[in-house]
């Protein structure tokens, strides 16, 4: 009979754990048999010791099957997801999504909340009024095959094991594993019923994965996954040493959206969107490369098919889409100031971490799991990296209701922002495509 003293004991020892022990685990952890104290010490001992590519295999196979897994088979279509480990102003998902189902991919994906200084699609969703993104499977599947696209956040039958789990991870110091990381995320986008992947691998200050390195074997070994669990899977290892595009917090990002959906917004914005759109509509088939789904995915964007297309999935998902189209009669933040430029010269750098801390501290995010985010608070960034500034002239703006952080909130800002007198070469937005092949 398995016992989990002796398969903590054994993968603190840097033994490697069989099959059967791991599907113990899982299994006996989910149905609440196996206590949360035996749990945070196997995955302390799984966080030091590591797991090898079997061990990781089995892991995510476990996570996989311990709830339901969705059936898209009668909706037409290769389905095909995106995926981004988060970032700071990452609101890539709500431009991305639209134009690929506009292109005819049909679109499931499964987002999740903000965590830690980054951003969460969800929760910028959810800014906009009665918009609905706990839908059960059957809704899920429904809006998907008459739009093209949905958008939801994981429900109580899939993947449960991986929700009680990274609950878990979460307060005993044990996110930071890429088998533990890979297991998470793939098995959540496995058992939404895809056929293709890109993903959207951060590295920088803003990101979990700061190190490149870090980076680059987190995207091989989801590729690897994603490759042995039959979905085609690729990879863009991208650039959150600075926030991405100029809003940073719920509402303004979908404003901010809509602007690029509305032909607007920043280029740094539009070209990750365009560039991870263009591979979506590739894997989805609808186009016989990568750089002619770019193409595609531009032509969608500048016709409006695309703004069109999130209309119609704010619509189907009950949103209120009169604030998107007059965004004056949103509600206002109570209090704004601006954060003034220390010196005359070009921006060098803007510290992505900080801007999101300083966003969460403004009530943009959470501290703890009960916050309550407030959708109108964050920074809308004036000058980025390489652009011009004088002295006191503003280099971003917050927002808030807390009238007692405004003060921190901007002095915080001000050390963000790093400046000098000539101007600074572009950083590449991104640094490398990956694919099965490239390991």
């Amino acid at each position: 009979m398995l016992s989990m003293y002796e398969i903590i004991k054994k993968k603190r020892d840097g033994y490697v754990l069989a099959a059967e022990e791991i599907e113990f685990v899982i299994k006996g952890y989910t149905s609440g048999t196996i206590p949360d104290y035996q749990m945070s010490a196997l995955l302390m001992a799984m966080f030091i010791r590591g797991l090898n590519k079997e061990e990781s295999h089995v892991y995510t196979e476990a996570l996989l099957h311990s709830g339901e897994l969705v059936d898209l088979s009668e909706i037409p279509g290769v389905k095909v997801d995106k995926h981004s480990t988060g970032g700071v102003g990452d609101k890539v998902s709500i431009v991305l999504a639209p134009i690929v189902a506009a292109a005819g991919v049909p679109v499931p994906m499964i987002s999740g909340r903000g965590l830690g200084h980054t951003g969460g699609t969800l929760d910028k969703l959810e800014s906009i009024p009665q918009f609905r993104v706990n839908l059960e499977i059957d809704e899920f599947k429904s809006i998907l095959k008459s739009v093209g696209a949905c958008l939801i956040g994981q429900t109580e039958t899939i993947v449960p094991a991986d929700k009680k789990i990274y609950a878990l991870r979460d307060v005993t110091a044990t996110i930071e594993s890429i088998p533990l990381i890979t297991g998470s995320i793939m098995s959540k986008k496995i058992a939404e019923g895809i056929n293709a992947l890109v993903l959207d691998i951060k590295t920088g200050s803003g990101a979990f994965m700061r190190e490149y390195d870090q980076a680059r074997e987190l995207a091989r070994q989801l590729i690897l996954t994603g490759e042995r669990f039959g979905v085609h899977t690729l990879a863009y290892l991208t650039n959150m040493d600075q926030p991405l595009g100029r809003a940073v917090g719920n509402w303004l990002e979908i404003m901010e959206c809509m602007d690029v959906l509305n032909g607007g917004g920043p280029h740094d914005l539009i070209d990750i969107t365009i560039t991870l759109a263009g591979a979506m509509i590739f894997l989805g088939q609808k186009a016989p490369s990568i750089e002619e789904g770019k193409q595609k995915a531009k032509e969608l964007l500048s016709s409006g098919a695309a703004r069109e297309k999130f209309l119609e999935i704010v619509k189907a998902q009950n949103g209120d889409a009169y604030f998107l189209l007059q965004p004056e009669t949103y509600p206002q933040p109570k209090y704004s100031q601006d954060v003034p430029a220390e010196e005359d010269g070009f921006v060098k750098r803007i510290d992505a971490l900080e801007v999101g801390l300083t966003a969460v501290s403004l009530g943009a995010g959470r501290q703890k799991s009960d916050d309550q985010i407030d959708p109108k608070a964050g920074i809308v960034i004036h000058k980025k990296a390489g652009e011009k500034v004088q002295k006191g002239q503003p280099v971003m703006t917050v927002f808030t209701d807390r009238k007692a952080v405004l003060d921190s909130a901007v002095q915080r800002l001000q050390q963000a922002v790093t400046y000098q007198a000539t101007k600074p070469d572009p950083e590449p937005l991104i640094f490398e495509f990956l694919d099965k092949d490239s390991f």
